[in-house]
């Protein structure tokens, strides 16, 4: 852990939400900003086939250690002056347990470009955050963050065991795996990354960045704490209203009249046995304002990871209209953001913004033809003949069925992958003229952005949002970046 950690964690939000810009922005503040690591293969090649405006992706490719997979990419992806209005995104490699090689190249790349970009010019803390429920893109895209040397890796979403040993690995230039969940698996089954493979003599020394876990309760972090094997170096403690994606209630679920997940007091973890363990940890959820930073420090904690200011500002990945959409209604005090139980394929409660023209609405949703083909989210499964098939819930269900799985699972179940992608103005736009519809996902706690609102009408930028939430921290607590 750096000799003074960060005080403040922007929030990992995928798809981009949390780009290279935003987390640039933040750490420039001393703090710790963190991009997404989620589906950045789509992104950068989607990008690319937009003509890279500004000319970020190439730059970033340029210095990448490999620079004839960096080619490889290129010379598949980028389009000069980008694609015509209306042509559909080319298609990329599927994740699989054993992703192909043009697969790996494109996440490890994509994943190094983000987080280049995010470092460049200064040493303030930078952080990827991944999803344990996305195994499949794990190793590359860890491989790809270590490559363009990451300060920290933050996992939830399930229980990250094994990423202690995949970084000890793979930032050794080893072979790093992950077991693979497969349902009705008879077999244990891996995800691996060779980096020796993959980049050959082009393979520089790399640093082994500090692993976070992100958990919902002490047990958990007892967990993980107890064997060093996957002791992570700190853990965030996320509350169920924070953005994205929150573990479901302990015991059976219950919804209240809105259909929403009850939360009672076994949801809560016990900050005190957190802090016995030694280890440093940030709160997340309910945690944007600075009296809620100044309250988590009192309680021992580091800081705090905070998502929807951020998601919120000027600097965010999402596009300009989306962001003016929810700010206007932020104005009027009318922004509402849902628990929804049913929404993610993961099976774990999703919040959603409630948004003209987006999935929140029901007849939009109905409106989506439904389909599957980025299929970050779709899980290995094992077949009558023992080899691995792969489904999603939110898949034609017919096709879901055929694979044996459940119709009840399809129920209300929306494709994340496709909206988020819309969320930063990278959705598909297919043959038939049928463009992807948002999917727009924040926390559930407004009390800061209806503050900032109130003193920035029109906005707020990343670096106001940092200082507004340290104005009750003493400077003593901060660090101070220094310039490449």
């Amino acid at each position: 852990m750096a000799p003074t950690a960060p005080v403040v964690i922007q929030g990992g939000m995928g798809v981009a939400v949390s780009s290279w810009q935003l987390a640039r922005e933040v750490a420039l503040t001393g703090q710790m900003g963190v991009i997404s690591g989620t589906a950045m293969d789509a992104v950068l090649s989607r990008r690319l086939q937009d003509g890279d405006p500004g000319g970020h992706m190439r730059r970033a490719l340029a210095a990448f250690p490999d620079a004839d997979m960096a080619a490889r990419v290129m010379d598949k992806y980028f389009i000069e002056g980008g694609r015509e209005p209306g042509t559909p995104y080319k298609p990329i490699p599927k994740l699989t347990l054993t992703t192909n090689r043009a697969g790996q190249e494109l996440g490890v790349v994509a994943n190094f470009a983000e987080v280049w970009l995010a470092k460049e010019g200064h040493d303030g803390a930078v952080g990827i955050n991944c999803l344990e429920k996305v195994q499949m893109a794990t190793p590359t895209a860890l491989l790809g963050a270590v490559l363009a040397d990451v300060d920290y890796v933050l996992m939830g979403a399930g229980i990250p065991r094994e990423i202690p040993r995949l970084l000890t690995e793979i930032s050794a230039g080893r072979p790093g795996r992950i077991t693979a969940d497969v349902a009705g698996g008879s077999i244990t089954r891996f995800i691996e990354v060779d980096p020796v493979d993959l980049l050959g003599d082009s393979l520089p020394t790399m640093r082994r960045p500090d692993f976070l876990a992100i958990v919902s309760i002490d047990l958990l972090a007892n967990y993980l704490y107890r064997d060093p094997e996957i002791r992570p170096d700190g853990f965030v403690v996320e509350g169920p209203v924070a953005g994205g994606h929150s573990a479901p209630p302990r015991g059976k679920m219950q919804l209240d009249d809105a259909g929403e997940p009850i939360y009672g007091p076994r949801d809560d973890a016990n900050l005190a046995k957190v802090a016995e363990l030694g280890l440093p940890f940030w709160l997340a959820g309910a945690y944007g304002t600075p009296e809620k930073v100044e309250e988590a420090l009192s309680l021992g904690a580091t800081g705090v990871q905070v998502g929807t200011l951020f998601a919120l500002s000027l600097d965010s990945g999402i596009t300009h209209a989306t962001r003016e959409a929810m700010l206007q209604e932020l104005r009027e005090d009318r922004l509402e953001v849902r628990n929804d139980p049913r929404a993610s394929p993961t099976g774990f409660p999703f919040k959603v913004a409630s948004l003209e023209d987006t999935a929140s609405q029901e007849e939009v949703y109905q409106a989506r033809p439904r389909l599957c083909d980025l299929s970050y989210l779709r899980t290995p499964y094992e077949r009558e003949d023992g080899e691995v098939g792969y489904r999603c819930p939110a898949e034609p269900v017919h096709m879901y069925l055929k694979k044996g799985g459940a119709e009840e699972a399809t129920q209300g179940r929306k494709c994340l992958c496709n909206g988020l992608m819309a969320n930063i103005g990278l959705g598909q736009e297919r043959k038939d003229g049928y463009a992807e519809t948002r999917l727009v996902t924040l926390g559930q706690d407004l009390t800061g952005a209806r503050e900032l609102i109130t003193s920035y009408v029109q906005g707020w930028s990343a670096r106001e949002a940092v200082g507004w939430l340290l104005s009750r921290v003493p400077a003593a607590r901060l660090r101070t970046v220094q310039f490449a």
